[in-house]
């Protein structure tokens, strides 16, 4: 066999362990307001942060992720996505305030003496914990099933593991009958899903 030129620099296919449902200690890397236009051209806008996991026995494991990856585009894949409310009264904004509330307070809680000032860049190295669940994904053709983050809670909460893992969330089925109940909630609840991983 001919050996090819590069063989020495080349990097291994490296193995992560699948990440389980649950709660984890995590501390928040980065974080910024992003704005994405919607099917219908409307423009919402996302806070994301992003965050990896710092003890047990996935610790790194976004950073093992990312290193793991050899496409030139790689794009780091611990984030939460909080939808910005726009204060328009409605009920999907209502409980985009509810869900953005409940994540910060879970931030202050988990650092003595932070409060939130509405400063986003402030988040950088905090402490937090994360809930993860299982969502079913799609593609190519080919599906399977992923942890992906849920919710802040805090640190507390996970120790005393103070949390119920949400029900796993399967690919939505074209043949589901739609009511205006279900598109409220997929408005917030299922953005994500089409917004691509950190940049």
């Amino acid at each position: 066999m001919k050996a090819f030129k590069d063989y020495d620099t080349t990097t291994t296919i490296s193995e992560i362990p699948k990440l389980p449902a649950g709660a984890y200690d995590c501390e928040i890397i980065a974080a910024k307001v992003a704005a994405y236009t919607g099917k219908d051209g409307t423009i919402y806008e996302k806070l994301e942060i992003a965050f990896d996991i710092v003890a047990g026995e996935f610790a790194g494991y976004f950073r093992h992720q990312y290193d793991a990856l050899t496409k030139e585009d790689k794009k780091w894949k611990g984030v939460l996505r909080l939808s910005v409310p726009t204060d328009d009264g409605s009920d999907g904004d209502n409980w985009a305030k509810r869900i953005l509330k409940t994540c910060i307070e879970a931030v202050e809680d988990s650092n003595s003496g932070y409060h939130w000032d509405w400063d986003e860049k402030k988040l950088k190295g905090k402490a937090v914990g994360c809930l993860f669940r299982n969502e079913e994904w799609e593609y190519n053709g080919k599906t399977g099933w992923k942890a992906m983050p849920f919710r802040f809670l805090s640190l507390d909460d996970v120790h005393a593991c103070k949390y119920k893992i949400p029900n796993d969330k399967p690919l939505n089925k074209p043949s589901a009958p739609v009511t205006v109940n279900s598109i409220a909630a997929a408005a917030v609840e299922d953005a994500d899903d089409e917004l691509p991983f950190w940049g």
